[in-house]
């Protein structure tokens, strides 16, 4: 939240309104600074100097807010003693952060002619409107158009779906996710040599050494003396009047309401710990993962892991691209990674040490890998950046409707009703709410002109798909935006050409 105020010859002071708690802020301060001395004068009781550092370090982070401050004048941009001269600013653009529970922040970010963007610290606003930052974004605008040279006309929003902002935490993500993976796969022949060995494991005889009574069965004669519920997820514990070999041991619930005080059981230790308990009406086993298991959840953390990897490599294709233009979705490449993991999941469940060594499994993972190979090759061209007009389109045959969109309201688009635009037959193209003729609106393409097609930007928010383009109309001096996927666009455009005389102010295509 910020306040704008208007200083000598359209100078811009942008402060934090927190400044009016200022004082509430260094109260906070102080108190974390004195209960940290006091902690450690007397000799550094943990909650006290904990209190401390958490009231000093809200204090510190709170006072660094409330004093920020913002100017701009016709030198240029002054933030914390450093000037930043308007020569030096391309652009002023709009960063949107998305927060882990679907909160959205904005900043206004300084782009200099080479190199990365600044952010700035006001304004700063919150959710889709916000007057506070709207004024003060659009007040720092108004001295660039007036003493600096703006690289683009319009304003460009820098988001998680457009190009021009990178995260640190897809390479984060699959990086830990590989890890656990290669973890999880270094288990693997481990716990498939101990399953080998328990079931191969035999009691051990009288006359074993104590030595060699790690690898034989040992059954021990004992009695339950009392049991503890802990509920479905904790499960319980048994415990034993004689505590050879153990004296208690934690089991599930279902073995705790099946044994009782003074049940009479045998337990059968292998290499020093208990792995079965037998009574007279119930046996519990100790759960051990089978290795089929473990070799699933490797696979399944190594798909997880293309998906963060699939979205550096769609903005990684889309480096080219002007900031703010929106990306290609990844979802195509996270339906590349489901449909191997239907193939693969179960190959490693029920072959997690033999995957190679029959031809059933040989074939299996041939088959899948094409398979998998032919999506990610459908992938592959499903993200492609698609340049604006350059989309062939067939001819109509008869009247279709195709999925198009007017982003305005207007009187053949009011509230926004349409969802599709009718096209071909008798009648000319015409604007529907619905796959028919239904409440339809014929639109005048005599008074629409044609600016320019681009691809979608981030101020064209949620309310088009990745892949469609936006065409830029004039309606007779009123701006109005039609998105279209490319095909169906150029469908679009060219009936409207068709049905009047609609012109075209420049060769369709990106404003790069």
């Amino acid at each position: 939240m910020v306040g704008v105020n208007s200083g000598g010859v359209g100078d811009v002071v942008l402060r934090s309104r927190w400044r009016r708690a200022l004082w509430g802020v260094v109260g906070i301060t102080a108190a974390g600074v004195l209960l940290a001395a006091l902690g450690l004068a007397l000799g550094g009781p943990a909650p006290l100097a904990g209190a401390g550092a958490l009231f000093l370090g809200l204090g510190l982070a709170a006072l660094r807010s409330a004093t920020a401050e913002v100017r701009a004048d016709a030198r240029g941009i002054h933030t914390r003693g450093r000037t930043t001269p308007w020569p030096d600013v391309a652009d002023l653009r709009v960063r949107v952060k998305t927060w882990p529970r679907g909160e959205e922040s904005r900043h206004v970010l300084v782009a200099p002619p080479q190199g990365p963007a600044r952010q700035l610290p006001l304004p700063v606003g919150w959710g889709g409107a916000d007057q506070d930052f709207d004024t003060g974004l659009e007040a720092l605008r108004a001295l660039h158009r007036r003493h600096g040279n703006p690289e683009s006309d319009h304003l460009v929003v820098v988001s998680r779906r457009t190009a021009g902002r990178g995260s640190v935490w897809s390479p984060v993500l699959c990086v830990l996710l590989l890890a656990g993976a290669g973890l999880t796969a270094w288990f693997v022949p481990r716990a498939d040599a101990d399953r080998r060995a328990w079931e191969a494991a035999v009691p051990c005889a009288a006359a074993t050494p104590a030595e060699d009574r790690r690898e034989c069965l040992t059954r021990i004669p004992a009695v339950i003396e009392r049991t503890d519920d802990d509920g479905p997820k904790r499960g319980g514990v048994l415990y034993f009047a004689d505590d050879r070999p153990v004296d208690r041991l934690r089991v599930s619930q279902e073995a705790v309401q099946e044994f009782g005080p003074g049940d009479e059981v045998e337990l059968t230790a292998w290499r020093g710990e208990v792995r079965e308990i037998a009574g007279s009406r119930y046996v519990w086993r100790e759960h051990v993962a089978p290795p089929g298991d473990l070799a699933a959840v490797s696979a399944g953390l190594a798909l997880a892991a293309g998906y963060p990897a699939a979205r550096m490599l769609t903005r990684r294709r889309g480096r080219r691209l002007p900031d703010g233009e929106v990306l290609p979705s990844a979802l195509p490449f996270a339906a590349v990674l489901a449909g191997t993991g239907a193939w693969l999941l179960p190959l490693c469940h029920r072959h997690p040490t033999t995957l190679l060594d029959s031809p059933t499994t040989i074939i299996w993972a041939v088959a899948g890998t094409a398979a998998s190979l032919g999506m990610a090759a459908l992938a592959w061209r499903a993200t492609r950046v698609r340049p604006p007009g350059d989309t062939d389109a067939p001819a109509e045959q008869g009247e279709v409707f195709v999925r198009a969109h007017f982003l305005e309201s207007t009187d053949y688009n009011p509230h926004g009703f349409g969802t599709h635009i009718a096209l071909g037959g008798d009648e000319p193209p015409a604007v529907t709410p619905g796959p028919d003729r239904f409440a339809a609106r014929t639109v005048p393409a005599r008074r629409l002109t044609v600016r320019q097609v681009r691809r979608a930007r981030g101020t064209d928010g949620d309310l088009v798909p990745r892949s469609w383009h936006i065409a830029e109309l004039d309606d007779a001096g009123t701006p109005v935006r039609l998105a279209a996927a490319p095909a169906d666009l150029t469908r679009v455009l060219r009936a409207l050409a068709a049905a009047g005389t609609l012109e075209d102010a420049s060769t369709p295509g990106s404003d790069r």
